[in-house]
């Protein structure tokens, strides 16, 4: 079942066009990415579809429904820029916000407890929000987002301002939740969370679409072949070799793109002859590689169009 649908939207300030003519869905029980570099047009298509900022044309529907007011219980949204009561407690915000989405009070209660102490909060059930170091700010936020069960969960930038034990956390949830049928779609500029929890992504630059569908079948598009090396000694084999299109070199492993048709076979072999082989392993293209790629590209086809 497509729990969102975006048809053809398009958001103008004055002459900039912030998103430009975007379509996508979403299935029942997915995690769907919306990424792409900082000021791409990520936040205005969420806040289009949160019936924040209105679309110049096209239309949304969640649930089957294009009418916003009828799904807002059944959708949790946590916004980029973070902001709660903050003279007010912790449980008392929570219970609060519940109510606005007309869930009973029992039940609140029981799903207040339960995740406060997933999230390690229970102690500051009674603190001000004040209280709360930035970091358990962000983690009640979350803990707002998803108490009423939504079918819809949208998150905007979730993983910002959290540490690495955190921000495992947060993922973690995030795939459960998927487990549990609940539809996620979130974005980010951090291509190394999308390729963990993404089934789907949409890959969005200067306000249009870039790339869009299942992210094996992207990655599968690519046609091409990564190698990861790590070695001990001379480098020069990677400067020197024909089967390497270009790399990174970190010191002790390097990263190579290779070129169409590669001998991998034979590229081992060089880097044999100089260097004592601790791995060598053939990889498909990373997320973050077919990102920086495909904007290169999106940004040189707007300038020759300019």
């Amino acid at each position: 079942m497509r729990v969102l649908e975006v048809r053809n939207i398009t958001k103008k300030f004055g002459d900039f066009i912030a998103v430009d003519n975007v379509s996508f869905s979403t299935e029942e029980g997915s995690v769907f990415g919306l990424i792409g570099p900082n000021g791409a047009g990520k936040t205005t298509t969420l806040r289009m579809i949160m019936n924040i900022i209105i679309p110049d044309y096209g239309d949304i529907s969640i649930l089957g429904n294009s009418k916003m007011g009828t799904a807002t219980d059944n959708i949790g949204y946590l916004p980029e820029e973070r902001g709660m009561y903050r003279k007010m407690k912790v449980g008392a915000l929570l219970l609060f916000l519940t109510k606005l989405k007309s869930m009973p009070k029992k039940e609140a209660q029981k799903q207040i407890d339960f995740w406060l102490e997933r999230l390690e909060l229970t102690d500051w059930k009674n603190k001000k929000i004040e209280e709360l170091s930035k970091g358990m700010q962000q983690k009640l936020q979350f803990i707002a987002t998803i108490l009423h069960k939504p079918k819809l969960l949208i998150l905007d930038e979730p993983f910002g301002g959290l540490d690495p034990i955190n921000t495992n956390l947060i993922k973690d949830i995030i795939l459960e939740l998927k487990q549990n049928g609940t539809t996620i779609m979130f974005s980010t500029h951090v291509m190394e969370s999308a390729e963990k929890l993404c089934d789907d992504i949409f890959l969005i630059n200067k306000g249009r679409e870039v790339l869009y569908g299942k992210l094996s079948n992207i990655k599968k598009s690519f046609g091409r072949e990564n190698v990861l090396i790590e070695f001990e000694g001379n480098d020069d084999f990677l400067k020197k070799s024909k089967q390497i299109k270009k790399f990174d070199n970190y010191g002790r492993y390097v990263e190579a793109q290779l070129v169409k048709n590669a001998d991998t076979q034979k590229l081992l072999k060089e880097a044999m002859e100089v260097s004592i082989i601790r791995r060598f392993e053939i990889k498909e293209p990373s997320l973050n590689d077919i990102f920086i790629e495909s904007v290169n590209v999106s940004d040189a086809e707007g300038d020759e169009n300019e």
